[in-house]
C-alpha cells in the first residue's frame, strides 16, 4: 500500500467520520457506522478509491533527498 492521503485530506477524514458517527448516534442509525471507514483511511493513509481514481493529495519528497 502506497500512502496516498495528505495530512489535509486526513483532518478532513477525521471531522467527517466523527460528524457521520455523531449523526448515526443522534438518530439511532445503524448509518452512523460508515463513519469508520474515513476514520480508518485517515489512520492508514491509503485510500483505495484514490488508487483506481489515481488521485494523491499526499505530497511526496523527491528520491535520494535527506532531511538535514
Amino acid at each position: 500500500m502506497k500512502i496516498n492521503v495528505g495530512s489535509v485530506d486526513k483532518v478532513v477524514r477525521v471531522v467527517a467520520g466523527i460528524v457521520i458517527i455523531g449523526c448515526g448516534i443522534a438518530f439511532k442509525s445503524w448509518w452512523g457506522v460508515i463513519g469508520v471507514i474515513p476514520l480508518a483511511t485517515a489512520a492508514v493513509g491509503f485510500c483505495p478509491l484514490y488508487t483506481l481514481l489515481g488521485v494523491s493529495t499526499c505530497k511526496l519528497k523527491p528520491r535520494g533527498s535527506r532531511a538535514a
